[in-house]
């Protein structure tokens, strides 16, 4: 279940989680938006649905991702504390229905702003124009990277830099779900991620247990 807080956002706090922001939209930020809630695996953002609000996460992680023609969900990225969702901006600007979904990997908690804001602030707040910016650059360049990932890494490696790019979003050194939720993330089957992922338990740099997989070893 989403709750809205009714308790009073200090606007430093929301500072301290997005320092580019200065202290007045920070201020104004609290004045208009909804500090919110959200369950480990609630959808906050279904896609095909119009974007009336948008979320900038105080806490916690959330998965991007989208369907492709079959129906197959595909990993874009992880939204952690102090980002903002680039996509999610650009149905905004566009007043386009979505095409992606986001949902809560964990108990998390986002600063949810109306749309209406978005084009008056990068007027009037030129802190607000560079956060976009950099959060369009981020994106930008996680693509490259999955694009020299797909052309020139073989699907071992591409594995290994799936755990890495997980741990350096999320912080965790354990990654549970299914072996086809990593096959569809790397757009692979489950046969042969469950192959290569034996292949690196038996080197002792993963252990593998029911729906849980501990990589500590991949990322010290």
């Amino acid at each position: 279940m989403i709750m809205e807080y009714r308790e009073d956002l200090n606007p430093l706090l929301v500072q301290k989680r997005f320092p580019l922001l200065e202290l007045e939209l920070c201020k104004e930020l609290v004045e208009v938006s909804k500090w919110m809630g959200i369950p480990e695996g609630k959808i906050l953002l279904q896609d095909g649905n119009y974007i009336k609000t948008f979320p900038l996460v105080l806490d916690g992680v959330f998965k991007v991702s989208r369907n492709d023609e079959g129906g197959k969900e595909n990993l874009l990225y992880y939204l952690t504390a102090g980002q903002v969702c680039s996509m999610a901006l650009t149905c905004c600007m566009g007043n386009v229905q979505s095409n992606i979904q986001i949902v809560a990997e964990k108990d998390s908690d986002i600063l949810s702003v109306p749309i209406s804001y978005l084009d008056e602030w990068i007027i009037k707040y030129p802190s607000w124009k560079i956060f976009v910016m950099q959060a369009y650059k981020q994106r930008f360049d996680e693509m490259l990277e999955t694009i020299d990932s797909l052309a020139f890494k073989k699907m071992d490696a591409r594995l290994i830099s799936f755990f890495k790019s997980y741990n350096r979003s999320t912080k965790k050194t354990v990654y549970q779900g299914k072996h086809e939720d990593i096959a569809s993330a790397l757009t692979s089957s489950r046969e042969v991620i469950s192959r290569l992922l034996k292949v690196l338990e038996n080197e002792g740099l993963i252990t593998l247990s029911r729906n849980r997989i501990d990589f500590e070893k991949l990322v010290e």
